[in-house]
């Protein structure tokens, strides 16, 4: 089965529980299955009144290679005092495999989602994001996909091309749109060159958790390399005028570990363009899956793509405008 028509429709309860008992891991209460698309993710208590997390992933999304980089680094930053869900070590092994699935075990967090508003918080997240970075720079991916043009832009867009979901009366002024936003971005990139290093890559406050005082990271799926604005840049939400307290906020515990390159703020909408195409793309590319219907039924709709182009028209205007900076202008 192909990644394009797979569902997880083979993967039944009692298949994930013969795949815990090859590792010798046996729950005691149900398998309560997490919100998450892409994997299948269930939390559970074993025999040992252990509150376990188990994440089966997606074949054909990542190879082995991949995922074992991404248990690795999970593994390097924890060791360093990185607060994280790093996979669990069951005799030296972290990944395991059962029925055609690749699957991992994490010890489940008691905590909170991140307040996007918390300004406490943006400085603890800050702080730990400039250490992660700080080790991340120490070491590069060698299977793990790069952040450029190619894989998050034009990949999707040419992918969109082919797509039957798209309604006919608005490819001609969606493709031209989406044309115009891949030539501003990959000029942008290119003009604004910046230190590549490994990334958590998926930053948004959802993959954040509170216990106590501090930030814990979860879901390092698509750790990459790439600039380090991609961690910080989903964090920012409102106003221009939030956006800068905010980024204000989450630079002053960052510097406090790491160095910000602060030309890296040019980058912050040709990202935002291109997770914004690859999102729509994702959604499209796994629309054989039965949760995606499902869970996303306005994806078919006119009034989707209407808006999705006029999102599109404001994001390339958005390109054109001043940068965040440091300081604020008044």
């Amino acid at each position: 089965m192909t990644d394009a028509n797979f569902s997880y429709l083979s993967l039944t309860p009692e298949i994930q529980l013969d795949a815990l008992a090859s590792i010798g891991i046996y729950p005691q209460s149900g398998l309560i299955a997490l919100n998450s698309y892409e994997n299948r993710v269930c939390l559970f208590t074993d025999e040992n009144q252990i509150r376990y997390v188990v994440k089966f992933y997606r074949p054909q999304r990542w190879s082995e290679a991949q995922l074992q980089e991404d248990h690795q680094f999970s593994l390097e930053l924890h060791q360093q005092g990185c607060h994280l869900a790093a996979p669990v070590e069951i005799n030296n092994q972290t990944l395991f495999q059962f029925n055609g699935y690749y699957f991992a075990l994490f010890n489940s967090l008691s905590a909170r989602t991140m307040e996007l508003d918390n300004i406490d918080q943006l400085f603890e997240v800050g702080c730990a994001l400039g250490k992660i970075h700080r080790i991340g720079a120490q070491g590069t991916f060698k299977d793990r996909e790069e952040l450029n043009v190619q894989i998050m832009l034009s990949n999707p867009i040419q992918a969109l091309q082919t797509s039957e979901l798209i309604p006919e009366f608005i490819r001609e002024p969606l493709f031209a749109t989406l044309n115009t936003i891949e030539q501003q971005v990959s000029q942008q990139l290119t003009r604004h060159k910046s230190k590549i290093i490994r990334l958590h890559g998926d930053c948004h406050a959802s993959n954040i958790l509170i216990n106590g005082d501090h930030p814990y990271f979860v879901d390092f799926d698509d750790c990459k390399m790439g600039p380090a604005i991609q961690d910080l840049w989903m964090l920012l939400s409102g106003n221009r005028q939030e956006k800068q307290l905010q980024l204000s906020m989450l630079l002053e515990g960052y510097q406090e570990e790491y160095e910000f390159d602060s030309q890296e703020l040019a980058l912050i909408e040709p990202l935002r363009s291109m997770r914004i195409i690859n999102y729509v793309n994702w959604i499209n590319k796994r629309w054989s899956d039965p949760a995606f219907p499902m869970n996303f039924p306005w994806f078919t709709t006119d009034q989707y793509w209407q808006e999705l182009l006029q999102s599109l028209q404001q994001q390339i205007t958005a390109l054109k405008e001043a940068p965040l900076s440091l300081q604020p202008s008044y």
